[in-house]
């Protein structure tokens, strides 16, 4: 069945370098190259990604100048900022930031994008494919308080969606496991919670000897 996502990014060049490196035939399946006609799939979010987008504090958002040059730009937010709107739409508010709009300059001309999420804790990431457009706050003051998030510290600009044209879920092959301070917290807990035991214990051994001394 035919790859939304990987049929988007394999193209001729792409299936050039497979062939040369001996790993058409594992992607001619599912890359357009023997059904170009097959109905779609990964191109619909469905509950798994919806889940781990709610639980994302921050991802990477590449677009392309029109000059050719990509850029790729970090994104941060309380998690659950980037919203799921519906299955083919993602949406998020953008915070005033370093004002150099490069980003939104880009996709004035160009409104494709690349999102690349990760959890690095679980050695999972999610690859989106998706059309990105960008609103003044003030010119849809509905979709602006949509997006907001409610105590968060930060101006809200413009208000941005993307269309998702296809997403894939990448190997975790080689991804190196690192923490959020809330993850160590949550996890950490337990250990916590049997040190404070301990110390307690401790003390009231200390407050027997010292009672048995005197």
């Amino acid at each position: 069945m035919l790859h939304k996502y990987l049929e988007i990014a394999s193209t001729p060049a792409v299936k050039a370098a497979r062939q040369h490196y001996g790993s058409a035939g594992q992607y001619a399946r599912i890359d357009g190259t023997l059904d170009p006609g097959a109905t779609p799939r990964n191109h619909l979010l469905g509950p798994d990604e919806e889940a781990f987008i709610a639980q994302r504090g921050e991802f990477y958002l590449a677009s392309v100048s029109e000059t050719g040059w990509p850029y790729l730009q970090f994104r941060g937010g309380p998690a659950g900022f980037l919203r799921v709107l519906d299955s083919k739409t993602l949406g998020f508010a953008d915070f005033r930031g370093n004002r150099q709009y490069i980003t939104t300059g880009n996709v004035a001309g160009n409104d494709r994008v690349s999102l690349f999420l990760m959890d690095y804790a679980h050695q999972r990431r999610l690859k989106i494919f998706g059309h990105m457009h960008v609103v003044d706050a003030p010119a849809d003051t509905a979709l602006a308080a949509r997006l907001s998030v409610p105590g968060y510290d930060a101006r809200v600009e413009r208000a941005v969606t993307i269309t998702i044209e296809g997403f894939d879920w990448n190997c975790p092959q080689h991804i190196t496991p690192r923490y959020s301070e809330a993850e160590l917290a949550e996890w950490l807990e337990p250990v916590k919670s049997r040190l404070q035991f301990l110390e307690e214990e401790n003390r009231k051994l200390k407050e027997r000897l010292a009672s048995g001394a005197a």
